[in-house]
């Protein structure tokens, strides 16, 4: 009897899946004509429940952080300790200033700032000498790779693609506070001058348009804002991005110098380590990576710990924190380069048991348009990584469906309000979403969901986000 009910089980189970499959394939169709789906979704022992175009790869935009983030829970020690190693330090170098990048993501110029402060740096200095010749900020920690390859010409003005240094100030973005004139004059700007700005906006009547926008080429150092602003409407900000970080922090510091009577009779300038061969992993060979000795600075920071950082990277979906989380990646055994943090993921997602062919990367953030992942080599990754010690701590970094990060608004007041737990991710007319879900019987759920060649005129999130609903209440 229990040979026959075994027999009767497994078509049955197959109907069933069948079933469920052709409701989540016309549930996706209805984001309309023109989008490519991928989607797979598994039991936590590897069973899968849900398999379209599993095998296909698909531009994943920021689910690429899944890859730096576990990367850095299997390479990186300490990360729930203050981040000792990472802290910009400040030292004399005959009569100039040096301002040293360790990789830390977090070092503030910030009025308000209380920890991880420039200004403790600059009151070292200050306290020690009256005087000194050029401010130089030194970023050689790392190779001198600001984009990753497959970076967008257009993004690197914005926050999303500032450059990569690390020397990293302020987010490496300048905010800038655009108010209002009288109608028909150009707004008011207001700026710290690192910049040259074109003002070429307008300010309209009370109850008009206000529709900013800013135009600047990649290495230029003039931004040209445009657009139009209410008259009373409050002040926007704009934020601009940082094309040489290493330069713009010592430029930065130069002024806190000589806001605190240190006279700087110099310029403020970058000391770079151009990118060479040997930063690359597949030409160094078995050769050790050899750093040359640092002076003992004058004062070093220390930042919070690295877990915080990678919770906020998956949370918010930081790109510029990725990025530096790859280098230190990198770091580990290598030079630091972005080819030394992929070679640590590759490594990483062998042990997992992905298939090679299931991905392909050129970054740590997935602002870059080569990365291409499979959405069954991301299950076999989660899946992984929800079996390795850290892999709870890890899951604590992802958002919650109608709770926070980017998922905050999604999901709310669905049956997956606070039980779906994902790295979402959008660029370059893709969508995707990989993480753990509790389906209605209160097993976890494994899964992952892309959209590529997206139309403009289409939303395909929606449909996503109904089939994984769909799923979750069928199991």
């Amino acid at each position: 009897m229990l040979i026959l009910a075994l027999t009767v089980s497994v078509p049955a189970r197959a109907q069933e899946a069948a079933s469920l499959g052709a409701q989540v394939q016309a549930r996706l169709a209805e984001a309309g004509p023109g989008v490519r789906f991928g989607l797979v979704v598994t039991r936590e022992d590897g069973t899968e429940i849900v398999a379209i175009n599993p095998d296909q790869r698909f531009m994943p935009a920021s689910n690429t952080k899944i890859f730096t983030t576990a990367a850095a829970f299997t390479t990186l020690a300490g990360l729930d300790r203050p981040d000792g190693s990472g802290g910009a330090a400040v030292r004399l170098e005959g009569g100039d200033v040096v301002l040293v990048g360790q990789g830390d993501a977090r070092l503030s110029s910030a009025a308000d700032c209380v920890n991880d402060c420039l200004a403790v740096l600059a009151d070292a200095v200050a306290a020690k000498t009256p005087r000194v010749r050029h401010v130089i900020g030194d970023d050689s920690l790392f190779p001198d790779e600001r984009w990753s390859q497959g970076m967008s010409w257009n993004n690197i003005p914005s926050r999303s693609g500032t450059a990569s240094s690390a020397l990293t100030l302020d987010d490496n973005e300048i905010a800038v506070r655009v108010a209002p004139g009288k109608a028909g004059d150009p707004a008011a700007i207001e700026d710290p001058g690192y910049y040259r700005i074109a003002n070429r906006t307008t300010t309209v009547g009370a109850g008009g348009k206000t529709s900013l926008d800013f135009v600047r080429l990649p290495l230029e150092k003039t931004v040209r804002v445009t657009g139009t602003i209410a008259a009373g409407a409050e002040a926007a900000v704009l934020r601009f991005a940082i094309d040489d970080p290493a330069q713009f922090a010592a430029w930065r510091f130069k002024s806190m110098l000589e806001a605190r009577g240190v006279r700087v009779s110099g310029a403020a300038s970058a000391r770079h380590r151009p990118l060479a061969a040997a930063d690359d992993p597949a030409l160094r060979g078995a050769a050790p990576v050899v750093r040359a000795p640092r002076a003992d600075p004058l004062a070093q920071l220390v930042p919070p710990p690295l877990g915080e950082d990678l919770r906020l990277i998956n949370k918010a979906s930081q790109n510029l924190h990725a990025e530096l989380m790859l280098r230190r990646v990198g770091l580990a055994t290598g030079s630091g380069s972005v080819a030394d943090g992929l070679a640590q993921v590759g490594a990483m997602l062998e042990r997992a048991g992905v298939p090679r062919t299931g991905y392909d990367l050129s970054d740590g953030s997935g602002m870059s348009s080569y990365n291409r992942v499979a959405p069954r080599g991301m299950t076999i990754l989660l899946r992984w990584i929800a079996a390795q010690p850290w892999g709870a701590t890890w899951r604590e970094t992802l958002p919650i469906g109608g709770v926070d990060g980017t998922l905050s608004r999604r999901f709310k007041g669905t049956a997956l309000e606070g039980r779906i737990f994902a790295k979402t991710g959008t660029l370059n007319a893709t969508n995707a979403l990989s993480g753990y879900m509790t389906a209605r019987s209160g097993r976890t759920l494994v899964f992952s969901a892309y959209a590529n060649d997206v139309p403009s005129s289409v939303a395909a999130t929606p449909a996503m986000d109904a089939a994984l609903l769909l799923i979750a209440e069928a199991n």
